[in-house]
């Protein structure tokens, strides 16, 4: 049963009873994953996904004849509702794009900022228990939109070795490049290293478990990631006019994700809480994915009840969750005091699974505290910005003397020199 708590009484450790870190044996099989797949290339993918997914796959890449097969074989309802979701996303995504700037406004003097886009993007995309298109979406569409010109879509394979027809669809609508059927840590060494079949890519995105994420973890530096996701959880803040059934089904749409997810709800009214918590249980024995979503409940979730809203906004920026549902009756007053949160979902009848599958935002979100300081996945994601610099000779003169007792101050003369020779050509570098 999930637990209920005065927020008094809960220690800041307490409050924040989250930790990613991997175990040593988890840290251990990665390693041994990276150095095999890095070694032994595409021989090596199948050998783990065979031990793994229990699949043999003869061929790694889902052919373009599969995907076009995928998409057709769908119903038409739901091929809509694919057209529709990426629809929505690309119109959010499409606000993010940055245009490149120029300031010269002085003399002699030109410089700005320029946007491209990254080359190669892999983004990893879970199978529990089917490959999620969604994630598809909101990963491929945003790269496409920034101009990435590769995207490589890696998922674990079914025991029969066949990749679901709603992704694969996805993946054809959202404009992946290539689709590799080949999932987990395996999946990330593949792209960070290259086998003979799967790229070396510059970024690898998408969540995945732990094995996923402690490879993301280990191959960063050689490539780039996005972040390092943590177990799905929810943050419902709501006052005594909600209903507990809405509220106990928005809690177990995260405890259902994995036995490490978290749900919790804050609010300043104990009835709300008692009455939320007697849902929970009643709901749970109803859902298909009752034993995991059971373990996520009892061991990592909990109702918290505090004196007022303003104190309930404290516990939720403290927490700083994936996703914020403000189910009050004036959500936007309430939502410049939100600080931390990777995404927000206003009033009560917005549902976070609306967000994930079909408003428009994204739904990689930052986890387990990181919404502290960092953000939703984005078109930003997927750009570089390169600064550049003019100066003629008439703009660098005034400022060499400066320029080089700057670096002379830092103990660096090749930089002052540097700088000096560039002066009239009458003029001598003094050593």
């Amino acid at each position: 049963m999930i637990p209920i708590y005065n927020f008094a009484d809960l220690s800041p450790d307490q409050i924040l009873n989250r930790d990613i870190q991997a175990e040593a044996d988890v840290s251990a099989a990665v390693d041994e994953i990276l150095s095999g797949v890095r070694e032994g290339g595409d021989e090596a993918l199948r050998a783990y996904t065979r031990r793994f997914d229990g699949a043999e796959i003869p061929d790694l890449e889902v052919s373009p004849q599969e995907i076009e097969a995928a998409w057709s074989s769908l119903d038409p309802d739901f091929r809509s509702t694919l057209e529709l979701a990426a629809e929505n996303i690309r119109h959010f995504h499409s606000q993010q794009v940055h245009r490149d700037f120029v300031v010269a406004d002085r003399p002699g003097i030109v410089m700005g900022q320029r946007y491209t886009p990254i080359q190669r993007v892999g983004v990893c995309v879970p199978r529990s228990p089917e490959a999620f298109p969604s994630t598809i979406l909101m990963n491929v569409i945003p790269a496409r939109i920034a101009g990435v010109s590769e995207i490589y879509v890696v998922t674990p394979p079914r025991p029969d070795g066949s990749v679901s027809a709603e992704a694969l669809a996805a993946a054809h609508i959202a404009g992946a490049t290539r689709v590799f059927r080949v999932g987990g840590a395996q999946a990330v060494a593949a792209l960070a290293y290259g086998t003979e079949t799967i790229p070396q890519v510059d970024k690898i995105v998408g969540p995945g478990g732990i094995f996923v994420a402690t490879a993301k973890r280990k191959v960063f530096g050689r490539v780039a990631i996005d972040m390092i996701a943590g177990p799905s959880e929810i943050l419902v803040l709501s006052d005594g006019g909600s209903n507990p059934r809405w509220v106990a089904a928005d809690l177990l749409s995260q405890a259902e994700h994995d036995v490490r997810a978290c749900a919790v709800l804050v609010t300043d009214s104990p009835a709300l809480a008692q009455a939320v918590q007697a849902e929970v249980e009643t709901q749970l024995a109803s859902l298909p994915r009752c034993e995991v979503a059971r373990k996520a409940i009892d061991a990592n979730s909990k109702i918290i009840v505090t004196d007022s809203l303003e104190q309930a906004l404290e516990a939720a920026n403290r927490i700083a969750p994936e996703h914020l549902e403000l189910c009050v009756d004036d959500p936007f007053a309430l939502l410049p005091r939100v600080r931390n949160a990777g995404s927000i979902f206003l009033g009560r009848s917005t549902p976070e699974s609306l967000g994930d599958y079909l408003a428009g935002p994204n739904h990689t979100l930052p986890t387990s505290g990181t919404a502290r300081f960092s953000s939703p996945l984005s078109v930003d994601d997927f750009v570089k910005k390169s600064s550049f610099l003019y100066y003629d000779q008439t703009a660098l003169s005034p400022v060499a003397e400066r320029i080089a007792d700057f670096a002379r101050r830092e103990g660096l003369e090749a930089h002052a020199r540097s700088a000096l020779i560039r002066r009239q050509s009458n003029e001598e570098v003094t050593p």
